[in-house]
């Protein structure tokens, strides 16, 4: 891990989210019906990582930094629009995944899509899989 890498890492897997939220924000003000997800990586998750891995620390960081930006951004979005859903959403971990078996994108947005339409405000900045189960932060 090196300080250039690991920057460049949390650039492109942090801030992008955060920065389209901030300037989306007059549009997303209001009361009506928002959903906004990003996605996410499991490994993101604190409490679900029992594995570690030295070459995933930047990884990792990033995505846990993405999802405390949007649980944020779900705070402060539900106080400038009640109607707000703000979700990270998983999709599948496919590496080392045979080809005949990986899932269509077609079948990953399905899913994802699917897990979106059952939120509701009071899920507001909370984390999914592609299965609609909730991934603990």
């Amino acid at each position: 891990m090196d300080e250039v890498s690991f920057a460049q890492v949390m650039h492109i897997n942090a801030a992008p989210p955060a920065l389209l939220l901030a300037a989306l924000k007059p549009s997303l003000q209001g009361k009506h019906a928002t959903i906004i997800a990003s996605l996410s990586a499991r490994v993101g998750s604190i409490t679900d990582n029992g594995y570690g891995g030295w070459c995933w620390y930047s990884y990792r960081a990033s995505k846990a930094a993405h999802n405390m930006l949007l649980r944020t951004a779900a705070i402060e979005l539900k106080r400038l629009n009640k109607q707000s859903i703000v979700l990270c959403l998983q999709k599948p971990f496919q590496a080392r995944v045979p080809t005949e078996k990986l899932f269509s994108a077609e079948f990953v947005v399905k899913q994802l899509i699917d897990v979106m339409a059952k939120r509701s405000q009071e899920t507001t900045g909370s984390f999914w899989d592609c299965a609609g189960e909730p991934i603990d932060w």
